[in-house]
């Protein structure tokens, strides 16, 4: 039945395209030819998808139930947990039924929705990123002031912002997009709906929304790590002149975790967004999509309970209260 679904559909695509009419309904480019091939990504992504979902999760719940956690460098990872949920449940189901099955079809009001909270969810970690590394500036390099600019009202706010930012940048990009005319062909050459190849199946001149696209990755992208590169411009330069060789340690391992966040997180976006649209190609750009929306939210969970004592010591109190 799904075969025969999927038929029409592209049938029906076809007859969209003849005519001149809009297309209503988009599909998903298939992985491969190769059923085996097909089954062992979506094996592979199948686990990592359950380990980050349930990584996340465990690490949202310990800071919630654990006092000693409730501090603005806690409340900020359990936000990024919760968004590294919403961003991976936004993209990998759809993603895994496109895998093994025959019906990779989408609506455009689903396709719409799906690039929203990707959208939302994506900038929205991009300006947490940045808060999270403000408030470890003001924490090394403002101790004593430290629990009065970092209350919990600010932290509150500077959540809310990033949150914020991020509901109006995936609105404002997303009816942007889905006002132009699709007029053919229907199929995605991607795993989801991502801004660069849902633009490329628009009809007529796309220059204008390709440029937006550009100018919003160069703000939230860019204008997010440019805050975190001075803020750890800063910290480094106020451990260069610590002189307790332990707060020194203590001060660069409270970092370590965070900077390589950063670096996986930002690293493959930057590369994905920012880069020359020549230079850009369709299987390249699905192992990035992968990585980014897949393995880093898959590590995000690891490096931050293996290398923080008090993350890991909450964990174990929830599995053997679980146990």
């Amino acid at each position: 039945i799904s075969l025969s679904l999927f038929q029409v559909m592209n049938l029906n695509c076809s007859l969209w395209q003849d005519n001149g009419i809009s297309v209503k309904h988009f599909a998903f480019a298939k992985f491969s030819e190769v059923t085996e091939e097909c089954f062992l990504l979506f094996t592979f992504i199948l686990l990592m998808f359950l380990a980050s979902l349930t990584g996340n999760a465990l690490i949202a719940l310990a800071i919630w139930t654990s006092p000693v956690l409730h501090t603005p460098m806690y409340f900020f990872l359990a936000n990024l947990s919760l968004l590294e949920v919403g961003y991976t449940c936004s993209v990998i189901p759809k993603m895994l039924q496109s895998l093994v099955s025959e019906a990779r079809g989408i609506s455009m009001e689903g396709c719409a929705t799906q690039m929203f909270f990707f959208t939302l969810f994506g900038i929205s970690e991009c300006c947490l990123l940045a808060a999270m590394a403000f408030d470890r500036y003001m924490a090394i390099c403002s101790p004593l002031h430290y629990p009065v600019r970092m209350s919990r009202g600010v932290c509150a706010h500077l959540a809310m912002v990033s949150w914020g930012v991020g509901c109006m940048v995936s609105l404002g990009q997303t009816n942007y997009i889905f006002s132009l005319d699709f007029c053919g062909p229907c199929e995605i050459d991607h795993f989801f709906c991502d801004l660069p190849p849902i633009l490329a199946l628009a009809c007529g001149d796309t220059s204008h929304n390709e440029a937006a696209v550009f100018v919003v990755a160069i703000l939230c992208i860019s204008s997010p790590f440019l805050l975190i590169v001075v803020s750890y411009g800063r910290i480094l330069g106020a451990v260069r002149v610590m002189s307790s060789p332990e707060g020194r340690h203590k001060a660069l391992s409270t970092c370590s975790s965070h900077l390589l966040v950063v670096t996986l997180f930002y690293g493959s976006a930057s590369v994905t967004y920012l880069r020359p649209k020549t230079s850009h190609s369709p299987g390249m750009d699905k192992i990035l999509s992968l990585f980014y929306t897949v393995v880093t939210s898959m590590l995000n969970p690891i490096i931050y309970s293996l290398r923080n004592k008090e993350v890991k010591a909450a964990l174990w109190r929830i599995l053997g209260r679980k146990k």
